[in-house]
């Protein structure tokens, strides 16, 4: 896709949620972030469409990171594990506000303080590739996360995530995501 053949808008979804995931409209956007359409997010998948994505690192009172392992019906990277929550943004969204509902959809809570804007970089994987904000927020509340997107969850410290980002299977996305955050971070 180029600036000069952008993807054509299409009508926004209503303000109920879609019938599934892959009807999602998200802003396409060019390599620059800047949008130049519109897509359902089947489409935009399928497709290898540039989007928007935000990653909230989230850790508890004790200073853990929560760490889960995605559900098998995930659109993207099913029955992975990853060290962020977080998702597309969606179309007219802020990386803010989509960072702030991700994480409170994923934990299962409300009234989460604003995530913290760390970095931004371009994610390019095989065939696929998003604008990708990272955040990072501290959840002193229960968490309860969503059943459709969360398989198994735990609080790891750092050193046990560090631990065990050899031997399990990392979502390839999270995984750049932890390794910019590590090297941007004193040791």
């Amino acid at each position: 896709m180029t600036p000069e053949n952008p993807v054509p808008p299409v009508s926004p979804a209503s303000p109920a949620s879609p019938a599934s995931p892959a009807d999602e409209i998200l802003d396409v956007v060019d390599a620059s972030d800047q949008v130049t359409g519109q897509a359902p997010r089947g489409e935009v998948y399928a497709k290898g469409l540039l989007h928007r994505c935000v990653f909230v690192l989230a850790r508890d009172a004790d200073d853990r990171i929560f760490v889960h392992r995605r559900t098998p019906v995930k659109l993207v990277f099913p029955s992975l594990y990853d060290m962020f929550v977080g998702g597309v943004v969606g179309a007219g969204e802020s990386y803010d506000a989509a960072a702030l509902r991700e994480a409170e959809e994923e934990l299962g809570v409300s009234g989460l303080p604003a995530p913290v804007p760390l970095f931004k970089f371009l994610y390019e994987g095989p065939g696929q590739g998003w604008w990708s904000w990272v955040y990072e927020v501290r959840c002193t509340l229960p968490v309860r996360p969503q059943v459709e997107e969360v398989a198994w969850h735990g609080f790891l410290t750092d050193e046990e995530l560090a631990q065990r980002i050899d031997t399990w299977e990392w979502v390839p996305d999270g995984l750049a995501a932890y390794r910019r955050l590590g090297a941007l971070r004193p040791r």
